[in-house]
């Protein structure tokens, strides 16, 4: 998500991977880390709501006092960080044929949840619980062939498993499969990319939606151009946490791009990705507060932006030009300034 917002970079690029923290020791949740994918496509960690939750239902299990499967038992302990539990529930429904405790397991070797990480055993829970059709299951086994850890490279197997899993819903296959789909046919492949970033967008995935805003806003995979589309799915990309579709919203704000001008907003979003250290966004903020657009003219704040641009490596000849016609305090002022500036 921080990258440059050029539609072949979003589509082809990565998602940052999320980490839990550890949590406290039993009897609070079991301990959990999880390490990024070294892949070139996205492999956010899956999210329990992302994950085969099964149906509560009456169960004969004495232990069982709530009256729910051993199955939703293992989905509930794994929801509270409790992932020794869930390991010790899952593990014998998995070896009964379990799919749902299976695709479970896959995840907890895979991001060594309360367990040494096992990529192996992983691979192993996630290839058996694909076999059987469960779509997240799949989603993470045709990771794992993309990438060839674990099991044998298999772009083959990868992209019919990544198929069955944006069919069946499930988001971030349909992102892949939308990038799969263009990278075999990169002039024609964006008609039938277009449905699948759709799911995903709708879903709420911020990588998905901005790459459906530069469908719209270059016409491609769907009817015509529309930047009124446009601007609308960047703006859910922006609310969604994207850096490049904050960057993107906010200069479309300022310049009236695909709706009214608004510089005020167009100020706001540029100015959360740049306390959060974003180059691009740091070299708007000092254009921005040096003319004075969506915000009062401020000389300081635009030379502290402006020290900050150089630092980043994204200055330019106008900032670096203004920033030496000022008098040697204002300059000594915005070094000592962006001395003390910390990224959020």
């Amino acid at each position: 998500m921080k990258r440059a917002a050029l539609l072949a970079t979003l589509l082809f690029g990565s998602p940052a991977v999320a980490q839990d923290a550890a949590a406290p020791a039993p009897p609070a949740p079991d301990a959990a880390t999880a390490a990024p994918s070294a892949g070139t496509l996205p492999a956010p960690a899956l999210s329990p709501n992302l994950l085969p939750t099964p149906v509560a239902k009456a169960t004969d299990d004495p232990d069982a006092a709530d009256g729910t499967s051993a199955s939703a038992q293992a989905y509930g302990a794994f929801q509270r960080g409790y992932y020794l539990s869930a390991l010790r529930i899952a593990e014998p429904l998995a070896n009964l044929g379990d799919p749902a405790a299976q695709t479970l397991l896959g995840e907890i070797y895979g991001r060594g949840l309360g367990v040494p990480r096992d990529e192996t055993e992983a691979a192993r829970w996630y290839g058996v619980a694909a076999k059987a059709g469960v779509p997240e299951a799949q989603f993470r086994y045709a990771m794992l062939l993309i990438e060839g850890r674990a099991v044998a490279h298999d772009d083959a197997m990868a992209r019919d498993l990544m198929k069955a899993a944006a069919d069946a819903g499930n988001p971030l296959a349909a992102y892949n499969y939308g990038q799969m789909l263009i990278r075999a046919a990169p002039t024609g492949g964006f008609g039938d990319a277009a449905g699948y970033f759709r799911k995903a967008a709708e879903s709420g995935l911020p990588d998905a939606q901005y790459a459906l805003s530069q469908f719209y806003a270059y016409g491609k995979g769907v009817e015509k151009a529309d930047d009124a589309e446009a601007r609308r799915w960047l703006t859910e990309a922006a609310k969604s946490g994207s850096d490049t579709a904050q960057i993107e919203l906010g200069i479309w704000l300022i310049n009236g791009r695909g709706g009214a001008p608004d510089p005020v907003e167009g100020f706001r979003w540029l100015k959360g990705a740049a306390e959060r250290g974003n180059p691009i966004a740091v070299n708007r903020m000092a254009h921005l507060y040096k003319d004075g657009v969506g915000t009062p003219r401020d000389r300081a704040q635009a030379a502290m932006w402006t020290v900050l641009a150089r630092r980043a490596s994204n200055s330019d000849a106008t900032l670096d030009g203004w920033f030496r016609t000022l008098p040697d305090a204002d300059q000594k002022g915005a070094l000592e300034a962006a001395n003390r500036f910390r990224a959020s």
